[in-house]
Order: structure tokens, then C-alpha cells, then sequence
């Protein structure tokens, strides 16, 4: 391998980890499941693509962006001094660059989709990008975070169709629920640099155990949307059972949660929840192709 194929192997992996990709389970799966049911199956391989290319060109840009804002507080934080930009592994306007095609790209996938896209596909950018900033005033970050990955499967929804419905806000509810939630559990590491910085979570302001019953609380009632729209919907047995496991992953992964131990917490913000959105389109396209 030449030394500039290697260069450009070793700084594509570093911005595949800046920008977390594998973390795309999160959002992907319920992106996969509105644009079924928008189409009423498997809609055009176009839809298919510009899709994908909005969503992934997306998150990597609100990523990036994301490392930018916070690369200070990144610095002066031990669980994150490490990332790339405290250590200099990329430089800030390479950064800068990667956001700015990555958002340049997800408005030409918007544009190909259709109008609706395209006229939202501006706003989309501001908010993914302002969530940043929530942490500097307002203990609801979280549900911000949430919010703005929400955009997801409604954004899929207005690909397939071009215009609003009602099914998609409540897939949206669900994920901004469900990522609010383990995003609190995330923020319970960091109680004390979060509160001599000044800045703003629910562990940080309510403490740690009110911010891990907020966190169930949540979760909880993203379980309850699940099964409204099982009933909604007129689903089968095959996506209750998968909402049943889903239900269950989170019960372990709020029984498992220790924010003095950084594996564990691993296992629950992230890994558990990779599964728990898999389990969640496995079983509901099952459910609506069988």
C-alpha cells in the first residue's frame, strides 16, 4: 500500500470516528420503517438512494458540526479529551470543509426527492446544527438531541410522499423519546464537569437519580407510542413481539446503568440500543411483509 492510499485510508477512519458513523443504527432503522409504510412497500430504488445519501450526509455533517462546538469543552473533559480534534488528529478546518460538503450534499439528495424536501432541506440544517448549543442554556439538550434525529423518519415520510401525515410525528415522537432517554443515561458521566463548566443537563441540574427516573419515564412512554401505533396501524403479533423485546433491552439497560463505569455505560447508551433499534425494524417489516 502506497504512502498516499494509506494517508487517505488512515483520514477517511478518522472522520468515519469523528462523526461516530456506526451511531447511523440509531436513526437509520426508523428512517427504513416510515419509508415502508409511506410507500406502501418497497417504494423506487431513487427514493431508496436519496434517501440514505440525505440521511447519512446529514448526521455526518451535524456530527462534525457538533465536534467543532464543543472541541473546547471536549479538550478540558478527561472522558473526551482523547477525540480527535483535542488531540489533533484532524485539523478545525478540514473539519470545517467535511461539514460543509456533507450539508451541501444532503441538500442536493433533498432536491432530488422533491420539493417539500428541498424547501425544508435549509431547515433541517439549522437544526441539526443549533442542538450544539442547547447544552450552554437548557437542561432539555437532551430532548433537543432527540428532536433533531427525529427528523429522520419524518424526513423519509416527506420523501416517499411529498407531504405531512400523521404517522411519521409519531414515529418522530418515538425516537426524540427513546433518544432524550438513553441520552440522559450518556449525561450522568459527566454530573460534575457539566456543573463547574456551567453547563446545562437533567443529571447536572435535577441530579443523578431524578435524571435516571426521567429516563425511564421516557422510555416508557416511548414504549406506550410503540403500541399505539400497533393499534393505530392495525399491526400483527409480529411487531408486538418485537416492541416486547425492545421493552426489555431497555429494562436491562436501565439495570445496568453505573456512570462510574465506563464499559457498562457504553453498553447501555450505545450498544443496547443499536439492537433495540434493529429488533424494532426487524420485527416490523416482518410484520408487514408476512
Amino acid at each position: 500500500m502506497s504512502a498516499a492510499i494509506r494517508s487517505a485510508f488512515l483520514k477517511t477512519r478518522d472522520f468515519g470516528s469523528l462523526v461516530m458513523f456506526s451511531h447511523t443504527l440509531f436513526s437509520l432503522p426508523f428512517a427504513i420503517i416510515s419509508i415502508v409504510w409511506a410507500a406502501g412497500g418497497v417504494p423506487s430504488w431513487r427514493v431508496i438512494l436519496w434517501s440514505l445519501i440525505a440521511l447519512v450526509a446529514a448526521r455526518n455533517g451535524a456530527n462534525a458540526f457538533n465536534r467543532l462546538a464543543d472541541r473546547e469543552f471536549d479538550a478540558a473533559n478527561p472522558r473526551t479529551a482523547h477525540r480527535h480534534l483535542p488531540q489533533k488528529l484532524l485539523g478545525v478546518r478540514e473539519v470545517w470543509i467535511f461539514v460543509v460538503v456533507n450539508y451541501a450534499i444532503f441538500i442536493v439528495a433533498a432536491g432530488m426527492l422533491n420539493t417539500l424536501c428541498l424547501i425544508l432541506s435549509p431547515v433541517a440544517i439549522f437544526l441539526i446544527s443549533s442542538y450544539s448549543y442547547t447544552k450552554r442554556f437548557t437542561w432539555l439538550s437532551h430532548l433537543y438531541l432527540g428532536f433533531t434525529i427525529a427528523s429522520a423518519p419524518i424526513g423519509a415520510w416527506f420523501a416517499v410522499t411529498g407531504s405531512f401525515a400523521f404517522t411519521p410525528f409519531i414515529l418522530g415522537t418515538i425516537v426524540m423519546l427513546w433518544i432524550g432517554g438513553f441520552d440522559i443515561l450518556y449525561g450522568t458521566q459527566d454530573i460534575d464537569f457539566d456543573r463547574k463548566q456551567g453547563l446545562y443537563s437533567i443529571p447536572s441540574t435535577f441530579g443523578l437519580k431524578p435524571a435516571l427516573y426521567i429516563s425511564r419515564f421516557l422510555h416508557a412512554v416511548m414504549i406506550g407510542l410503540l403500541l399505539f401505533l400497533f393499534v393505530f396501524r392495525d399491526l400483527g403479533w409480529l411487531y408486538l413481539i418485537g416492541i416486547v423485546l425492545a421493552a426489555f433491552l431497555l429494562m436491562l439497560e436501565h439495570g445496568i446503568v453505573k456512570p462510574h463505569n465506563r464499559r457498562l455505560m457504553k453498553i447501555a447508551s450505545y450498544n443496547l440500543n443499536q439492537v433495540v433499534s434493529m429488533l424494532i425494524l426487524l420485527f416490523t417489516m416482518l410484520d408487514y411483509f408476512l
